[in-house]
């Protein structure tokens, strides 16, 4: 492992080298890694038959960086970032409700029919005092009395359960 050693720190140069004329800015250190892997497999396959070796690592270790920045570009092409103003105006289409129905009905022991309407209304639906007043064909102040006794009730429920 030594003897690895010393050639990447003698070929450290020429990754820097091939890394500048690639004009690779960003991620430079990952690319160092992907030369430095690259000089050792250089080394593992290197035929002394077929020329010198710095001819062969260095068109070994550049044809690596030049792969991967090809990878990485199409990567960043099928990857589409959007800009700030997308995300601020993006509407989630998946929003969730508030309060999952079943978990919201377990509050509602011991409620009276239209209390239970009342908290599924406006907990699971989100309507105001006025849109269930319309709903149910009621007057609002009707709404305001489910609303009082419902709360009432479920305070107790949650009292009674602490203790």
């Amino acid at each position: 492992m030594e003897g690895f050693t010393e050639l990447a720190n003698q070929y450290r140069p020429m990754i820097y080298h091939i890394i500048h004329s690639l004009n690779i800015y960003k991620n430079e250190d990952e690319f160092f890694q992907i030369a430095l892997i690259a000089l050792w497999e250089a080394q593992q396959r290197f035929n002394p038959e077929k020329g010198k070796f710095s001819t062969f690592a260095y068109s070994y270790m550049k044809g690596r960086m030049m792969t991967e920045m090809t990878r990485q570009s199409k990567a960043e092409e099928v990857n589409v970032y959007p800009d700030e103003v997308f995300w601020e105006m993006k509407k989630d289409d998946h929003e969730e409700k508030p309060l999952e129905l079943d978990a919201l009905l377990s509050y509602c022991d011991g409620l009276t029919d239209k209390q239970k309407q009342w908290v599924i209304y406006t907990f699971y639906f989100g309507l105001s005092v006025r849109e269930i007043a319309e709903k149910e064909k009621v007057s609002q102040s009707a709404i305001k009395k489910w609303r009082t006794g419902a709360i009432e009730k479920m305070r107790g429920n949650i009292h009674t359960d602490m203790y």
